[in-house]
C-alpha cells in the first residue's frame, strides 16, 4: 500500500529535514523536468513555467534548467521575485543558463505549462493574471498540487488548475485523492527527493493489496465458498439476484438466495439455489459468508433479523444497512462488513461520510465498513485504506450489489474481512474499467464479466 500524508504531516516532516536543501529542490525541479520530457518538452518546444515566490516556484527554476539544457525554448513567467534561499539560488542557477524569464502577465501560446506557483499554498483572492493561465489550452504539470486546490480537502475555493499530471514528492497527500482532487491532479506521480518520514492518515490499496485466493485440488462446491444472500422482496427480487450471481462468477462454490419470491429468482437464475426465510435459518452451518440487504424491503427486513443475529460472517448491504440490523448481527457475535454509499452510512451511523466518521463508526462497532466512492474507502477502526480503481462507469443502477456479491465470495473464500473489502473494491473498479471499454455498464453484464478477474 502507498502512505497517504496530510499536507499537514508532510509539512512538519520537510521542515524536520536536516539535509541539504537546495539538492532535495534540484532533485525535485529534475523530477518535474522528466515528466515535462515524458510529455514532449524537448527541443523546440515552447515550455512556460509559472513561478511562484516560494520553494515551489524554486523546483519551477530547477525544472526550467534541466529543460534548457534539452533543448526546450523555456521561459519562466515569474508572479514575484524568489523569496526562500532555495528559490533565489535556483533563480540564479537557471540565470546563468540562460533561462528566458519576466514577470507573469498574458497568457502567451506554449506546447507546456508548468504550474509552480505555490503548490496548493493559493486559494482565493489569486491574482488576476495567475486566474488568466488556467484558461491556457495547453497541458499543465503541477508541481505539488495545482494552484487553487485545497492540500488537505482537495476542495476549490475559487478556481484550480486542470493538470494532465501533478507531481509531487515524498507520498501521496489527502488533497490528491479527496474532493476535487482526482480531477484537478490528473495522474499524480511520487518522485523521492531524500525526504521522508510521516504517520499515515490513510493508505492507497494496489494490486498487491488486492489478493484472490485459489483452490486445492479437492476442493468441492461447498467447500470453496458457500454464500446466502438474504433479499429480493417483491419488486426487488434482480437486486438479489445481483450480488448472489455475482458471489458466484467471482469463485464462490455455493450460493443461494432466500427471498420472499424464491419463485421468481429461480426463473431468473436456475444456476442458484432457493430457500425460505426459515430454511435459511435453520441451514446457517452450510454458509460461510451472509449477504444481507440486496433488494430487502422494510416489510421483510423483521424476518432476516434471526439470521444475521445466528450467522458467523455478515455482510449489510442496501436494506440491511439499518442500526437494528448492525446490531443484531454485532450482538450475535459475528464479524460484519458493511457497505453503504454515503446516504446509506448517514442513516446507519447518524453522521455523514468521511474519513473520520468512517474510522470512529468501525472502531466504536467493532464492524469493517466499506463506503462505496470514488474513491471507496475501507476501515476496520484502524487508518482508511483507499481504492481508486472504480469509475463513473460505475454510476449504474445495481453495480452495488454486484460489489456486496465479490466481497462476499473473497470473504468466503478465506480473506480476511478488512482485505476482502479492499481486494473486491479493486477488482470492481477493474472489471468494470475493463467492459466499459467494449460497452456500455450494465450490472447484469458487469455481474458476469468479473469472472474474468476471479483468480
Amino acid at each position: 500500500m502507498k502512505p497517504i500524508l496530510t499536507a499537514e504531516e508532510y509539512r512538519r516532516v520537510d521542515q524536520a529535514y536536516t539535509g541539504n536543501l537546495d539538492q532535495a529542490m534540484d532533485r525535485a525541479g529534475f523530477a518535474v523536468a522528466v515528466s515535462a520530457a515524458r510529455l514532449g518538452a524537448g527541443y523546440g518546444r515552447r515550455v512556460v513555467v509559472l513561478a511562484g515566490p516560494g520553494n515551489n516556484g524554486g523546483d519551477g527554476y530547477v525544472a526550467a534548467r534541466y529543460l534548457k539544457r534539452r533543448g526546450a525554448a523555456v521561459e519562466i513567467h515569474a508572479l514575484t521575485e524568489p523569496r526562500t534561499t532555495e528559490a533565489i539560488n535556483a533563480a540564479a542557477l537557471a540565470q546563468q543558463q540562460r533561462v528566458s524569464m519576466r514577470p507573469l502577465a498574458a497568457v502567451t501560446d506554449a506546447d507546456l505549462v508548468i504550474d509552480a506557483l505555490f503548490g496548493g499554498g493559493g486559494r482565493g483572492g489569486l491574482a488576476r493574471e495567475v486566474l488568466a493561465w488556467m484558461d491556457t489550452p495547453a497541458p499543465v504539470i503541477a508541481v505539488d498540487y495545482p494552484t487553487g486546490i485545497d492540500p488537505s480537502s482537495g476542495n476549490v475555493d475559487e478556481r484550480a488548475f486542470r493538470a494532465v499530471e501533478t507531481v509531487t514528492f515524498g507520498a501521496l497527500k489527502t488533497g490528491h485523492v479527496r474532493g476535487e482532487g482526482p480531477e484537478h491532479c490528473g495522474v499524480v506521480t511520487v518522485a523521492d527527493i531524500g525526504i521522508e518520514g510521516g504517520e499515515p492518515s490513510m493508505w492507497l490499496a494496489e494490486e498487491s493489496d488486492a489478493p484472490r485466493p485459489g483452490r486445492h485440488r479437492r476442493t468441492h462446491k461447498w467447500s470453496a465458498g458457500a454464500v446466502l444472500v438474504a433479499g429480493g422482496s417483491t419488486g426487488m427480487v434482480g437486486a438479489a439476484v445481483l450480488a448472489a450471481r455475482s458471489a458466484l462468477h467471482f469463485g464462490a462454490g455455493s450460493v443461494a438466495v432466500s427471498s420472499p419470491r424464491a419463485d421468481l429468482v429461480t426463473a431468473a437464475a436456475p444456476e442458484l439455489l432457493t430457500m425460505a426465510v426459515e430454511e435459511a435459518e435453520a441451514r446457517l452451518d452450510r454458509f460461510d459468508v451472509v449477504i444481507a440487504g440486496p433488494g430487502l424491503s422494510e416489510e421483510d427486513r423483521e424476518a432476516v433479523i434471526p439470521i444475521v443475529g445466528k450467522a458467523h460472517r455478515v455482510l449489510l448491504d442496501a436494506g440491511g444497512l439499518d442500526p437494528v440490523m448492525v446490531d443484531a448481527a454485532a450482538e450475535g457475535g459475528a464479524d460484519v462488513v458493511v457497505t453503504p454509499h454515503s446516504a446509506e452510512f448517514e442513516r446507519v451511523a447518524g453522521v455523514g461520510g468521511g474519513a473520520f466518521s468512517v474510522r470512529a463508526y468501525a472502531g466504536k462497532k467493532g464492524v469493517v465498513v466499506l463506503l462505496k466512492g470514488n474513491p471507496t474507502l475501507i476501515s476496520d477502526g484502524s487508518e482508511p485504506i483507499l481504492v481508486r480503481t472504480g469509475g463513473p462507469e460505475l454510476a449504474s443502477i445495481g453495480t452495488g450489489d454486484v460489489l456486496s456479491g465479490m466481497v462476499g465470495a473473497l470473504w468466503a473464500r478465506g480473506l480476511e474481512p478488512r482485505t476482502a473489502a479492499v481486494s473486491g473494491a479493486y477488482w470492481h473498479g477493474v472489471a468494470g474499467a475493463d467492459l466499459a471499454t467494449t460497452t456500455t455498464l450494465t450490472s447484469d453484464a458487469l455481474a458476469r464479466h468479473v469472472g474474468r478477474f476471479a483468480w
